[in-house]
């Protein structure tokens, strides 16, 4: 599977603010960069965190880039993808509205009536880890269910994860002209954080995005 994770941050690598309420941090112009990134993946995946924070829908917006996917026999959306460990997606959460296929990866000592809730909403329950979720068993499985090509949107406790099990490809960050601060803001890698043995990046590329800066690094 080929993983790319992409975010956008704050110049000095905040997600949010120390609330962890939404933040719009990019413009028109980057908006229109993730859409297409969506567009090219067979999932996209998030982490619990920021659907309880921010609710998001994960779908491609511009019908162009839909009628692109459908044209090529792709399903006109990417798949969802939400990692739960421990089954805390609102039934109503607009990763299940229907929109497209979503699998919510959660831990195998979540009780069967969690798991339950979360199949009568729409979902498809991939179990992958006895008390968390185990990142590469999911995304074995993800791939035995067609995913070969995945866009992580964060937050960033799964790309900290991500990257300790070594399985991202690709990383692509968006650095807005602006200051969050804040030493309880969550930043690209939270986590417990490395303090040896850290993830070695290679530069990409770089362009200049409105005022802000698109990174792209090789893992």
């Amino acid at each position: 599977m080929h993983v790319v994770v992409n975010a956008a941050m704050s110049a000095d690598g905040k997600l949010s603010t120390r609330r962890r309420e939404q933040v719009v941090i990019s413009g028109e112009a980057d908006f229109r960069r993730v859409d297409e990134l969506r567009a090219s993946v067979d999932a996209v995946m998030v982490g619990v965190g920021t659907v309880l924070a921010d609710n998001p829908s994960l779908t491609v917006d511009d019908s162009d880039l839909v009628a692109e996917r459908d044209q090529r026999g792709d399903s006109p959306q990417p798949a969802r993808v939400v990692a739960d460990s421990h089954a805390r997606t609102p039934p109503d959460a607009r990763v299940l509205d229907g929109a497209a296929e979503t699998y919510v990866l959660v831990a195998e000592e979540e009780p069967r009536e969690h798991r339950q809730t979360l199949e009568d909403a729409g979902a498809t329950v991939v179990v992958a880890g006895e008390n968390r979720v185990e990142l590469p068993d999911a995304l074995d499985q993800l791939e035995a269910h067609g995913v070969e090509a995945l866009m992580v949107e964060g937050g960033g406790e799964l790309i900290f994860s991500l990257f300790a099990d070594d399985l991202v490809d690709e990383l692509s960050v968006f650095v807005a002209p602006k200051i969050i601060g804040g030493r309880d803001a969550p930043t690209l890698a939270d986590g417990d954080g490395f303090v040896r043995d850290f993830p070695e990046l290679e530069l990409a590329g770089v362009e200049r995005i409105d005022d802000g800066v698109l990174l792209e690094y090789d893992c």
